[in-house]
């Protein structure tokens, strides 16, 4: 018998399914591996740490209830990510807020997976860029650029058809390097 965490995401939803021996366990490695990529997207998604916090355990909460649930799983990262985002999306219109944008610095604590060298001011210049950005690119553009994912993960994660997952994030390249080209060129100068 292998190890809890040698099973496949799916393999541990079919675990946490089945209501036996392991159910606690599968869905304990389901929430260690992808807490910190769902913490985060809630928190560059919503600002805020407690209400962040919220969406976050109401995620987990509703990932475990759609364990009743009969239904085939074949991604379970993106399914998480996309009950986050629903989450995230009613809280902001239930408060009638916008789409937030979150430092780098604060993102790279919750993701330790990967590690970035750089210069603050050049970060400084693209996370203002971002801020720019309309909804509908930064988030695209976030999920694809600060979490890795594909765009098919995108795109089930946003329900939107793969191609406007490529265009939108396209879009927001374009939009990001028009900003960024002026101070660019002047850090070239010096």
């Amino acid at each position: 018998m292998k190890n809890i965490e040698e099973y496949s995401d799916d393999e541990l939803f079919q675990i946490m399914r089945s209501k036996k021996g392991l159910h606690d366990a599968a869905f304990g490695e389901i929430y260690k591996r992808h807490s910190p990529r769902v913490f985060a997207y809630c928190k560059r998604f919503l600002g805020g740490r407690e209400e962040a916090r919220d969406i976050f355990q109401e995620t987990f909460i509703s990932f475990f209830k759609s364990g009743e649930q009969d239904r085939e799983m074949t991604n379970v990262p993106a399914f998480i990510l996309r009950i986050a985002r629903n989450l995230c999306v009613n809280a902001l219109k239930n408060k009638n807020m916008k789409f937030v944008h979150v430092s780098y610095e604060d993102f790279m604590a919750f993701n330790e997976e990967k590690s970035y060298e750089g210069d603050e001011e050049l970060l400084d210049l693209i996370n203002n860029a971002l801020d720019t950005l309309p909804d509908k690119y930064k988030e695209m553009f976030i999920l694809r650029e600060y979490d890795g994912l594909s765009y098919a993960d995108i795109a089930a994660v946003t329900d939107e058809t793969v191609a406007n997952v490529k265009v939108r994030i396209h879009r927001a390249k374009q939009k990001i390097r028009e900003i960024l080209e002026p101070y660019i060129k002047e850090i070239d100068k010096m």
